[in-house]
């Protein structure tokens, strides 16, 4: 067999691969993960600051979350890495859980020269659907390292039902 005929086979056959495992990524971003893919808009600071200032900076980020139920709960925790408990809204509107706020950028960025730069900044809600209505008089929410946790009492406790196999 001619070597270049092996090498091209062997090239097609390596780039395929590396096609096939990033479209598996992004099928797996887009099926498990497309609630936590956050669009971060501009602040409040003037237009002209803002393009001068971050116009760089990534527009989207992931806010990564989990949500699961007991028999009297639903607990949501979602992950604001770099935010202060200070810069969040939360709040419940139907079966909707809203996350509001804004991620700000650490000091001054005119003249810095990034390699790197996947943190997004600005103002930000992520909206989480509740799988069961809920008590909001009873709603309890906490912040430690970056990750919001909100316990929401259900309105009827579901206790769990044992089932018997036939």
């Amino acid at each position: 067999m001619d070597p270049f005929k092996h090498l091209r086979s062997q090239l097609q056959h390596g780039v395929a691969r590396a096609w096939e495992s990033l479209t598996q990524g992004w099928r797996e971003l887009l099926s498990r993960s497309s609630g936590a893919l956050t669009h971060f808009s501009a602040t409040a600071r003037s237009k002209k600051e803002e393009q001068e200032s971050q116009q760089d900076f990534p527009r989207w980020g992931l806010l990564a979350g989990e949500t699961w139920e007991t028999a009297q709960s639903v607990i949501i925790r979602v992950e604001v890495p770099g935010m202060n408990k200070d810069d969040l809204d939360i709040s419940v509107q139907g079966n909707f859980l809203h996350i509001r706020g804004e991620k700000r950028s650490e000091g001054e960025h005119r003249g810095r020269l990034y390699h790197l730069m996947e943190r997004a900044y600005g103002r930000f809600e992520r909206t989480i659907p509740l799988p069961h209505d809920i008590d909001r008089e009873r709603a309890e929410v906490s912040y430690q390292d970056g990750v919001i946790t909100v316990i929401l009492a259900k309105t009827e406790a579901i206790p769990p039902r044992q089932l018997t196999v036939s």
